[in-house]
């Protein structure tokens, strides 16, 4: 994971500043707290908050992992990209790769999640279904690295990423924008 001090954090209560203390009622299990209801929803059930994408290159991608030698894994991460695609046919499922691609050091497949209602219903159904396979759960925000890695939620055994990648980008990105103020 990277180093939580790299990156900056707004307050969490951003927004909710200056407001009523919360109550310290407890709800009948004497445990958990009464939440005061607003009779409004927060925005987060309809669109994804800033910076995640919400645009059609999604807001959330999902690579299910799979080592390429172990026959068994290799059979049940086919089967579940199979019933993936016929459950969900309103996600956008990516090809089954059979060796490593992009940051990615062993095979996996790719499924990219485009709403809120959609995150809620399939990352549940992955958590049950995915098997004896790995994912790796993250947002798509202008900041790659950082989205692979600290804003990165994991299933199964977290495996290594080729972070290399993202660091090359954005050198290459850092130049090109350099040169373009030169001009």
């Amino acid at each position: 994971m990277a180093d939580p001090s790299l990156y900056r954090y707004p307050s969490p209560l951003e927004g909710y500043e200056g407001l009523e203390p919360l109550p310290d009622d407890k709800v009948k299990d004497g445990q958990s707290y009464v939440n005061p209801q607003t009779g409004v929803l927060s925005k987060a059930y309809e669109k994804f908050v800033q910076p995640i994408s919400n645009d059609r290159r999604g807001g959330f991608d999902v690579h299910i992992y799979y080592f390429q030698g172990n026959k068994e894994q290799k059979t049940f991460a086919n089967a579940l990209w199979e019933r993936i695609s016929r459950e969900f046919p309103e996600l956008r499922v990516y090809r089954v790769w059979d060796q490593p691609i992009g940051p990615h050091v062993v095979a996996m497949f790719e499924v990219n999640i485009f709403t809120p209602a959609q995150f809620g219903a399939f990352i549940p159904w992955l958590v049950i279904h995915r098997g004896p396979l790995s994912a790796l759960v993250h947002p798509n925000t202008d900041e790659e690295e950082r989205d692979h890695t600290q804003r990165a939620t994991w299933m199964g055994e977290k495996l290594p990423l080729d972070l290399s990648l993202f660091k090359n980008t954005e050198e290459m990105r850092a130049k090109h924008e350099a040169a373009q103020s030169q001009t």
